[in-house]
């Protein structure tokens, strides 16, 4: 059973969300004061995904943000009552890895859960099986990808140059892989939708050129591999 927690001033919105949540199997913790997410986040590395409002009192969403994500690699949803570009990318920038807009339908929050999820558990999963890959055959096949100053491992996550790692999110190191594995092909805001976030039903592909913007900010000078083709989508070259 995955763990989830729900942080809001709005004891409404929380009962809500567990219920939607519940009915579907997940294990929900309610929290309703900003001031105790990061020592429950401290106490409890199992949570799986955290559901963040943006507008709390004394700490707000962002500062709590910024404060857990060095405990958890778990995604962040962002919750926000307001819908200006400008809330997005900051929310994206320190960290989160999805947002959605209130009044929201609890069904699209659901699907956006379940999603994130998923993407985490296969992550889980492709690190275990290199463990155990590296401990069993003296034949093991170099997972590094090469593209400019940095390397790339889809299998533990990681983007180095030389011996420093470069800090992406999880939602950011995905968009990295992907456009990778499509090297050279143009790809639609939708088809990376798709690819990476891994729903089309439900969401705002808007959050595909944020972390674009973010990607490209992070790689620096290499962001220059990540070409705009204008009208289209993005096409990744080394």
């Amino acid at each position: 059973m995955s763990k989830i927690l729900i942080a809001d001033d709005d004891v409404d919105i929380v009962e809500l969300i567990s219920e939607s949540l519940e009915d579907e199997g997940f294990e929900c913790i309610k929290i309703n004061d900003s001031r105790m997410i990061y020592s429950v986040v401290n106490e409890q590395p199992d949570i799986e995904l955290i559901i963040l409002d943006i507008m709390m009192p004394y700490l707000n969403g962002i500062e709590v943000c910024r404060e857990i994500r060095p405990l958890t690699e778990a995604p962040i949803i962002f919750l926000t009552a307001k819908s200006r570009d400008i809330d997005k990318i900051v929310g994206l920038e320190i960290g989160a890895d999805d947002y959605m807009v209130k009044p929201f339908s609890t069904d699209e929050l659901v699907a956006r859960v379940k999603a994130h999820i998923r993407r985490e558990k296969r992550k889980i999963k492709r690190e275990n099986e290199l463990i155990e890959l590296q401990k069993e055959s003296k034949d093991f096949i170099n997972p590094w990808r090469l593209f400019g100053v940095y390397q790339l491992n889809p299998l533990t996550f990681e983007v180095i140059k030389e011996v420093e790692k470069l800090d992406l999110s999880t939602k950011e190191f995905q968009l990295l892989n992907f456009l990778y594995e499509n090297e050279n092909l143009v790809l639609t805001r939708q088809q990376i939708y798709e690819g990476v976030w891994g729903y089309s039903d439900y969401g705002d592909i808007s959050t595909v050129t944020v972390h674009i913007k973010n990607l490209r900010t992070k790689l620096a000078d290499e962001g220059k591999h990540i070409i705009t083709v204008w009208g289209v989508g993005y096409k990744f070259v080394k």
